[in-house]
């Protein structure tokens, strides 16, 4: 079975987050990165998957060229071997875009089981699972809570608000999971080093027979505000009796009442 994690290369959410100032997009290059944390859960998914039968895992992941970081850290927990595609065209891409890639990707890799994290850390839209599986004309089973594979059958339990249903595919099929499918494992000194001999590819657009006029966005950032400092608050104190009032008087001129 060849096992396809589609792993996304995200700002770290305690770096200092900024956008380009030429084009209003979210600055990948510039800052600290790392793999999207729900993304480990896919990655899990398809290790524990790979250990009870016979299976291959390939880490694919699209962005700049330090996205390559995401395919190392899937390499490390256990993967075979790692896909980036990589182009300058891609930037800025938005989902529509970003899912087209994938999915003449995940076609060249001729994936039998394609697995997702539930969205991603820095987007938070959680689509691109379901408009992959609409391009590649494949089933999806989306937000598993526990996942179970038998042959070609994938089962998964998916708990709503108030009830858990159980859905079931048959491969090929495109899979999400949740943060409450598994607990990632964290990459043993013998991964690390074991990912450094493993095999990783770069394609281009072009590889995937992709033209750059299809990987724009819909939608573009007219402008961006850096979010103003915090400045010093309001003490109201109560020597004379009157600090209630004051404090009244303060939280409804602010509108806090």
């Amino acid at each position: 079975m060849k096992i396809v994690v589609c792993a996304k290369f995200v700002p770290d959410a305690t770096a200092d987050r900024r956008f380009r100032p030429e084009d209003n997009t979210v600055d990948r290059a510039g800052v600290d990165g790392l793999l999207s944390e729900l993304d480990e859960y896919a990655v899990e998914t398809a290790l524990t998957v790979k250990e009870a039968g016979d299976a291959e895992v390939t880490i694919l992941t699209v962005g700049p060229e330090q996205a390559a970081d995401a395919v190392k850290k899937g390499l490390q927990m256990g993967a075979d071997g790692g896909v980036h595609v990589l182009d300058d065209a891609i930037h800025g891409s938005d989902a529509v875009a970003t899912s087209l890639v994938l999915s003449k990707a995940l076609a060249k890799l001729e994936a039998d089981l394609v697995v997702f994290g539930m969205s991603s850390t820095d987007g938070g839209m959680g689509v691109v699972p379901a408009m992959v599986s609409e391009r590649l004309g494949l089933p999806a089973v989306t937000l598993g809570s526990e996942v179970t594979v038998d042959g070609t059958t994938v089962r998964i339990r998916r708990d709503g608000d108030t009830a858990s249903d159980t859905v079931e595919g048959t491969l090929p099929l495109v899979l999400s999971v949740s943060d409450q499918a598994n607990e990632p494992r964290y990459p043993s000194f013998k991964g690390i080093m074991a990912a450094k001999k493993k095999p990783v590819e770069t394609w281009s657009l072009a590889d995937l027979e992709i033209t750059p006029d299809q990987v724009g966005s819909w939608t573009e950032v007219v402008e961006v505000t850096a979010r103003p400092a915090r400045t010093a608050g309001t003490i109201v104190t109560d020597e004379d009796g009157s600090g209630a009032g004051r404090l009244v008087e303060f939280l409804s001129t602010n509108k806090f009442l």
